[in-house]
């Protein structure tokens, strides 16, 4: 635990002093009491006396001065709470195959009403960008805070020819790190693969330590062009950004309608798979649009919560306020008088 005001911890010390007078004033009540020629005298002249109870208000009372001491100080701990914060990149297969019509009314429209819904869910405080691939990959949408150029964005897709989900990651990537001054990482990696390593490359970090940004990839089919996936994961990985992929379709293969003509598609499953074990994220299958909706919001979920720095003044406050009310209660209730 960490305090934002640690000066304000010096009002603790006023408890001991507290403690103290009591403990003084306790023991200056019994030597006066031996004062009397006989305690038997005494008690019965006063009955039964509240034996340990009347310890307990006081207690109770102190324990509340020390929370509220506390709070001065305003400490702050590591807890889970919602994250209003953050980069999230849509990257969407736009690929003939996705006019396929299994699920209604057909594969895109039902990932970009997904998607859409997935947006409107998000906070008002997280960035989002739009990628789409087919036979290259390109950033339809910066991020931004603006939900309405994002549900733009999905809009206007259209499908077009191949899958490049090696260039859907890095252009991803390429939307994560805009505002950097350093080297794109498409362009990193297109070098790297190119067999030219010259050129600075960032330093690695934990797989999945990126808490701050993300991407969700979703994909119906198998990749068919350079790079492969399997070359540009590593990319992600270094750079601890997450990678949640969706797939769509069988990974057996099957035949689909696409504007009245038969024809048969894979769902690279394994890679997709791969994909998301190797960046820390997670994959999902989606066989209709119900299911596509579902992985969407189980997304939503995932993506908001994570540990953060937060202040918990106002539960040392309750706390405080909490014990007060005990001590008077139990003080009025035994003694008729308040500690």
């Amino acid at each position: 635990m960490n305090f934002l005001w640690p000066g304000n911890l010096l009002l603790v010390l006023v408890v001991p002093a507290l403690i103290a007078a009591y403990v003084w004033a306790q023991r200056r009540r019994q030597k006066y009491a031996l004062r009397y020629a006989s305690l038997s005298l005494v008690r019965e002249a006063l009955g039964k006396g509240p034996g340990r109870k009347r310890h307990i208000p006081p207690a109770l009372f102190l324990a509340a001065l020390f929370f509220m001491a506390l709070g001065t100080a305003r400490p702050e701990t590591v807890v889970v709470v919602p994250v209003q914060e953050g980069t999230v990149i849509l990257a969407l297969d736009v690929s003939g195959s996705m006019l396929a019509e299994d699920l209604r009314p057909n594969r895109m429209e039902a990932a970009k009403d997904a998607a859409k819904a997935f947006v409107i869910r998000q906070g008002a405080d997280v960035k989002l960008g739009v990628v789409a691939f087919s036979g290259d990959a390109q950033v339809v949408q910066s991020p931004t805070k603006d939900k309405d150029l994002v549900i733009a964005a999905i809009n206007r897709l259209r499908p077009q020819r191949a899958t490049a989900i090696g260039r859907g990651i890095l252009a991803s990537l390429d939307a994560i790190f805009e505002d950097s001054e350093e080297t794109p990482p498409s362009v990193i990696a297109l070098r790297r693969l190119s067999g030219d390593p010259t050129g600075p490359t960032p330093p690695p970090i934990a797989k999945g330590s990126d808490r701050t940004a993300t991407i969700v990839l979703l994909s119906d089919g198998q990749n068919n062009q350079f790079p492969a996936p399997q070359q540009v994961i590593e990319d992600a990985a270094s750079r601890g950004i997450r990678v949640y992929t969706v797939g769509v379709g069988s990974a057996d293969g099957t035949v689909v309608r696409i504007q009245g003509r038969s024809v048969r598609t894979r769902l690279d499953e394994a890679t997709l798979k791969q994909i998301a074990e190797q960046t820390d994220g997670q994959y999902y299958n989606a066989s209709n649009e119900h299911d596509l909706r579902a992985v969407y919001e189980n997304l939503s979920t995932q993506l908001v919560f994570r540990q953060q720095h937060t202040e918990v003044t106002a539960i040392l406050t309750a706390i405080a306020a909490l014990l007060s009310i005990v001590a008077g209660a139990l003080s009025l209730l035994w003694f008729n008088r308040i500690p």
